[in-house]
């Protein structure tokens, strides 16, 4: 084939050129995105998780929670109606996430905002209680989900010693008489990642970009 050659280049340059469009545009467009600072505390936002949470970050990774569950509240669908944000995700939400856990299938809800659905009236040691007893004992919250019992420790309960992080469970969740359920360092750490996703902060330029036609700057 005296052409082969030309057809094999004219292949490898429409293979390039697409995954130069595919991939490079988007890392081009988004890439560069950093923490916006708002005007008037002067703060970062987003502003990243603590040391603990970064812990839960790998426990929810290591577990495959991002199997069941999406983190990416998505614009103009049920998302919002469901009160899994009060605004769709944005890029910059993400910046300071490292490894991006958006997920592909919804077997359970989103969770991009779970650390702000118990409301502004919650302390963080009622988060903490609500979310253990979510992934020990789903039921005594009224969720329906698989039960992550191995993350929690049943033991006795030491004569003057029980544990301040024993957690307060009644009916058929409590444990036997005389012992107590206390959460490992695992279970604290997912804990403390789950209470940190909160997109709440709204970004003056996503907003801008994304509100409706006549709400825009200019419009009509």
């Amino acid at each position: 084939m005296k052409n082969g050659l030309l057809i094999f280049l004219g292949l490898f340059v429409l293979a390039a050129l697409s995954w130069a469009v595919v991939l490079l545009a988007p890392h081009r467009q988004y890439g560069a995105l950093a923490p916006a600072v708002d005007p008037l505390d002067g703060l970062q936002h987003p502003y990243g998780t603590s040391g603990l949470a970064n812990q839960g970050r790998l426990v929810y990774q290591d577990l495959g929670c991002v199997t069941c569950h999406t983190q990416q509240v998505r614009h103009g669908s049920a998302d919002l109606d469901r009160r899994w944000g009060t605004r769709p995700s944005y890029a910059r939400d993400y910046v300071k996430d490292g490894r991006v856990f958006l997920g592909s299938s919804r077997l359970g809800p989103d969770l991009r905002n779970v650390g702000a659905r118990l409301g502004d009236t919650a302390t963080p040691a009622e988060y903490a209680e609500w979310f253990h007893k979510l992934l020990y004992a789903p039921g005594s919250v009224g969720a329906h989900k698989p039960a992550h019992a191995f993350l929690y420790e049943v033991r006795p309960i030491r004569p003057g010693q029980a544990s301040a992080k024993a957690l307060h469970l009644s009916g058929s969740a409590a444990p036997a008489a005389g012992h107590e359920v206390v959460p490992t360092h695992r279970a604290e750490a997912l804990v403390a990642y789950l209470a940190s996703l909160k997109d709440t902060y709204e970004y003056p330029v996503e907003a801008q970009v994304n509100a409706p036609a006549g709400k825009k700057e200019g419009g009509h």
